[in-house]
This record gives structure tokens, C-alpha cells and sequence, in this order.
């Protein structure tokens, strides 16, 4: 009987280090979207083109899935008003959050940005208790009150506030922030029936239609007549950041729990922060540090069980 214990639980480790691995290189993944945006911005691409590039490349990717998991008879079979629901989800999650992440860009460093979107697991336990009346405890209390003293010391520092349009940018960043919390609250209850990986799949389909059909209809350039250099972006990104992350991603939380999940995805600020400092000369400073320290603890704080 021991023996058998001895065998589950090393199992349980394994998967446990599996999944941790696995939601690292996402976090990471995601980080690198921040970067690559603001490079591609240099080559005056606008943010609706470079979305459309990134959902187009995508799509292709998350409709194998789809149709792979069909023909194994994987997907459970659900209602007409559950797709229209999953569907309406996956506009909110991925095309008015990545909408607002593209514009915010525009306008604020990929720094900044990414602090902002990562007080998204706060915005979930705000959204719970407004909406869904889930009590918040003195454990998420104290997760709220450090997540946002962090993001107010940042916005003391002077390197922060000398840039130009930040509270337009700040505004987009912290719009997408809020959409992508509402479309995790709203999410679970379709995960649990259809699983999450069939879930993301439909959710990032509809969402990469909504985004070209929005294109199609505003056209700001001709996207056919674009440069190898921002097709190779819009490629970059797509892979890179959005289909290898949302799997991963979505098997780590499978093996690990999504609790521990958002542990191990604390590195993702500090990654971008690393990597604008790098690739795109951003500054790093002692005050955004300490305020990206206090929101990462806020965040670990919120994701942490007794």
C-alpha cells in the first residue's frame, strides 16, 4: 500500500513540475507579444493591421485544433445558446482585449503594459464579488491593497509619467485588462463542459473572425500590399505569442491548477520589463521596480490557498 502512496505522489510531483514548466515558456511566450508589437511599430504599421495579421496566421492553427478534436469525437455536444455564449465570450476575451492591448501600445511602454494586464486575477476577484457575489477574504484584501499601492508607485515615477499619451494608453491597457477578467470569469462553467482546450479553440476562432471581419470593414491599408518585414511580425506574433502560449498555457493549468498557475506566471512581467530594457531601451528604474515587486506579491497573494 505504501509502495502504491510512494508511486501517486511521485506522479502528482511529476505533473506538477510538468505543468510548471509548461505555464513558464507561456508566460514567457506571452511576455515576448508586448515586444514584438512595439518593434513592428517602428516599421508604421498601425494596430489594426498587426492584430488582423496575428488573428489571420492564427486562425488556421485553432480550426486544426477544432476539427481534429471533432473527428475524435472529443467535444461533447452542447446547445446552440452554449456556442452562442462561448462565442460572445471569445469577442470579449480575445478580440475587444487584444484590441485594446494594440491601441494602448501605441502609447505606453511594453513595460508598463504588461504590469497593467497583470492585475487581471484582482479584476477576476472584483468581478466575482460584484457579479457573481463570491465573497473576497482577507487573503484577497490584502492581495487588493498591495496590487494597486504597486501600480500607484509606478505611476509615481517620473520616467513613467514623462511619457506621452499615457493616460490614453493606460486607459486601452486597463480596458483590456478588465475584458479578459470578465471573459475568465464567464469561462469557467463552459470549460467544465466542453473542455479547455476544445473551449480556447472555439473562443479563438470566433475571435479571429471578428477581428478580420472588423478590418474588412474600416480597411485601413491594403493588407496584401504589405512589407516581409510586417507580414514576418504579424507571423511572429501569432505564433510565438498566441497559438504555443494558449495551448501550453491551457495543459499547465490542466496539470498544476490554476492557482499555482498564476504563481508560476509571475515571471511574465519581469520577463517584458527584461526585455524592453534590452530590445527596445526601456528604462529600468527603482520605483517601477518596487511597484512591479508590490503588484507580482499582490498577484501571488490572490493565488495562494491557505
Amino acid at each position: 500500500m505504501s509502495y502504491i502512496c510512494t508511486m501517486i505522489k511521485h506522479s502528482a510531483d511529476r505533473s506538477h513540475f510538468k505543468g510548471a514548466i509548461l505555464i513558464f515558456i507561456g508566460a514567457i511566450c506571452f511576455s515576448v507579444k508586448a515586444i514584438l508589437i512595439k518593434l513592428a511599430y517602428r516599421h508604421q504599421i498601425d494596430a489594426l493591421t498587426l492584430l488582423t495579421l496575428r488573428m489571420t496566421f492564427s486562425l488556421p492553427f485553432f480550426m486544426m485544433v477544432y476539427f481534429f478534436q471533432k473527428s475524435k469525437n472529443r467535444i461533447p455536444t452542447v446547445s446552440n445558446i452554449d456556442y452562442f455564449k462561448i462565442a460572445i465570450l471569445g469577442l470579449l476575451g480575445y478580440y475587444t482585449a487584444s484590441i485594446f492591448d494594440f491601441w494602448g501600445l501605441e502609447y505606453i511602454t511594453a513595460s508598463l503594459e504588461r504590469l497593467i494586464l497583470f492585475i487581471y486575477p484582482t479584476l477576476v476577484v472584483l468581478i466575482s464579488f460584484f457579479f457573481l457575489k463570491i465573497k473576497i477574504t482577507r487573503n484577497a484584501i490584502l492581495a487588493l491593497l498591495l496590487t494597486y499601492m504597486g501600480v500607484f508607485v509606478v505611476f509615481q515615477d517620473a520616467a513613467v509619467l514623462s511619457q506621452k499619451d499615457l493616460w490614453k494608453g493606460t486607459v486601452c491597457i486597463f480596458i483590456s485588462s478588465v475584458t479578459y477578467a470578465a471573459y475568465l470569469v464567464g469561462s469557467g462553467e463552459y470549460i467544465k463542459k466542453i473542455g479547455s482546450v476544445n473551449y480556447t479553440a472555439i473562443a479563438m476562432m470566433v475571435s479571429c473572425m471578428g477581428v478580420i471581419v472588423h478590418f474588412l470593414i474600416v480597411q485601413p491599408v491594403d493588407i496584401f500590399n504589405l512589407t516581409i518585414t510586417e507580414y514576418g511580425f504579424g507571423f511572429t506574433i501569432a505564433i510565438i505569442s498566441t497559438v504555443i502560449p494558449t495551448f501550453l498555457v491551457s495543459e499547465g493549468v490542466k496539470l498544476m491548477g490554476a492557482n499555482n498557475a498564476s504563481i508560476v506566471a509571475s515571471i511574465g512581467p519581469v520577463a517584458t520589463i527584461a526585455m524592453g530594457s534590452v530590445f527596445l531601451g526601456e528604462p529600468i528604474t527603482l520605483i517601477e521596480t518596487l511597484g512591479t515587486v508590490l503588484v507580482i506579491g499582490g498577484v501571488v497573494l490572490i493565488s495562494v490557498k491557505k
